[in-house]
C-alpha cells in the first residue's frame, strides 16, 4: 500500500478474500497448502480467461492480468520445468502401468499430488497425453 501499488494491493485482497470465504464455506480454518491452493485456483482462473481477453483485442486488461498472474505467482511454490514434469509423468506411466489415454485418470491421480500447486494440470494432461500417443 505504501508502494500505491494498486494491482498487488488488489491481488492481495483478493487472495485473502477467496481464503475467507473458503473457510466459511466450509467451517475449517485453512493452512498453508489450503491457502496454496486458493492461490493456485485463482491463478487458473486468469490463466483461463486470458484467451477471452486476447480474442476482444483488449491490451490494456491483458497486461493488467498478466501482471495479476506474475503477483500470483511469486506466491506459490516455484514451479516444476516442462523436464521435471516430462520426468514425473513418465516415473507416473511406469508405475501406474498405463498404456493408452484411456488411463489417463490413473495418471492424473498418481502426477496431481506430486505437483500440487507447483505445475498446471493441462500441461501435465498434454505431457501424459503425448507420451501416451494420444497427440499426433
Amino acid at each position: 500500500m505504501r508502494d500505491k501499488d494498486t494491482v498487488r494491493k488488489n491481488v492481495v485482497q483478493l487472495i485473502k478474500a477467496g481464503v475467507l470465504q473458503v473457510e466459511k464455506d466450509n467451517k475449517v480454518t485453512l493452512d498453508d497448502e489450503g491457502v496454496l491452493d486458493v492461490i493456485a485456483k485463482q491463478l487458473k482462473q486468469r490463466r483461463d480467461s486470458l484467451p477471452d481477453y486476447e480474442k476482444s483485442g483488449r491490451d490494456d486488461l491483458i497486461a493488467q492480468l498478466k501482471r495479476e498472474m506474475d503477483i500470483l505467482m511469486e506466491y506459490l511454490p516455484a514451479q516444476l520445468t516442462h523436464e521435471e514434469l516430462v520426468s514425473i509423468v513418465e516415473d507416473a506411466i511406469g508405475q501406474t502401468g498405463a498404456s493408452s489415454v484411456k488411463d489417463m485418470g490413473k495418471i492424473m491421480s498418481a502426477v496431481m499430488p506430486k505437483t500440487k500447486g507447483r505445475a498446471d494440470g493441462k500441461e501435465i494432461n498434454m505431457i501424459a497425453r503425448k507420451l501416451l500417443g494420444g497427440i499426433s
